[in-house]
């Protein structure tokens, strides 16, 4: 390794520094989260780089030959999503070496999520990992960032009790559901999306007892893979607007770039099934349904924020375990930087 001094670096846009609205303007498809990386990691200053992009979380670690290469990766991440520098500075955050490491092991963990303790993070952590070792884009440092902070992550569930409740997106979604139809059985659920999202989401409603289950997905057979699995109907994509008077509950989770469910479509289907009350919950990010639905009579809106709220109401009940989970990150990030810094030549700020 050249005698440079190094830097690691994360450049982040999450919940933490922007509303909805605005993460909805950051979030990238996965083409452009593997282009981007690759673009970065071809960057002279860049030495290496990885790109976490969830539905809460678009963030850029790196190893770069010294702090002055913030200004480029803002603008890159500009330029890729299309989103003004004064947007960008505004609602994010950068750290630098020792602070990176412990947000990473926040991350991992579920410390840092939206959903304080939940558990899509840490395979969505390793799936973008697997993806940047692959494309060859990670090195010695990152490599060893990442695989300590699951094996931190691992520690920090196993010793404490952040996850009590086994909190995800899915699980929150369908107790919600549950609040407001009293009992699902009889619920017939549309999944629109057949991703990881949806597929939990549909483990979760199965688990309660949902026999009707509908799924559908721009690409078939993937929405008739995963209805199969659970016993259910797949349905073309092109046909779902005019069956939504069919369904009680619709859960939509696609990568689509805008809102595929307005209000004139809701509103068409409300006329066909008068007095049962609508239930949408949009995971997606950008937002799949457009929000002014929520003023149409008997219609319940979430999105994620919303699903957030409520998986937080026990927080204060769970503070003394985040605390303990906490304590024993700051350990594992230590002894990592300290040994980061006998193999390398990383920046000590």
């Amino acid at each position: 390794m050249s005698k440079v001094l190094q830097s690691l670096f994360v450049l982040g846009s999450t919940h933490h520094e922007a509303p909805l609205e605005v993460r909805e303007r950051m979030a990238l498809s996965a083409d452009k989260a593997a282009s981007l990386q690759q673009e970065l990691h071809a960057l002279d200053q860049i030495r290496e780089c990885l790109v976490v992009n969830t539905c809460n979380r678009v963030e850029i670690y790196g190893l770069a030959t010294g702090p002055q290469v913030e200004d480029t990766i803002r603008n890159h991440l500009c330029a890729c999503n299309g989103v003004s520098r004064e947007l960008l500075d505004t609602h994010s955050s950068w750290h630098t070496n020792l602070n990176v490491l412990q947000h990473a092991f926040e991350v991992s963990t579920g410390l840092d999520s939206q959903m304080v303790g939940e558990t899509d993070i840490l395979g969505q952590m390793k799936d973008a990992y697997a993806k940047a070792r692959k494309a060859k884009c990670t090195g010695s440092v990152l490599n060893r960032l990442f695989e300590k902070s699951f094996q931190a992550a691992k520690s920090a569930r196993t010793q404490t009790a952040i996850t009590r409740g086994q909190v995800s997106i899915g699980n929150v979604a369908v107790d919600l559901a549950n609040r407001i139809f009293g009992h699902l059985r009889d619920s017939r659920v549309l999944l629109l999306g057949s991703g990881d999202v949806a597929e939990k989401t549909a483990q979760s409603l199965n688990s309660r007892g949902v026999a009707d289950i509908t799924v559908t997905s721009r690409t078939f057979e993937n929405a008739h893979t995963l209805a199969h699995s659970l016993g259910g109907a797949a349905i073309e994509f092109d046909d779902f607007a005019a069956q939504l008077k069919r369904f009680d509950i619709v859960i939509s989770s696609t990568a689509a770039p805008a809102a595929i469910l307005d209000r004139s479509m809701i509103a068409a289907a409300l006329k066909q099934r008068p007095e049962r009350p609508f239930f949408l919950i949009d995971v997606a990010l950008p937002r799949d349904i457009d929000p002014t639905v929520d003023k149409l009579e008997n219609v319940y809106l979430y999105n994620l924020d919303d699903l957030s709220t409520i998986a937080n109401e026990n927080l204060e009940l769970r503070k003394a375990e985040i605390e303990r989970a906490r304590t024993i990150l700051k350990g594992y990030a230590w002894t990592l930087w300290l040994q980061l810094r006998r193999r390398t030549l990383l920046a000590r700020k």
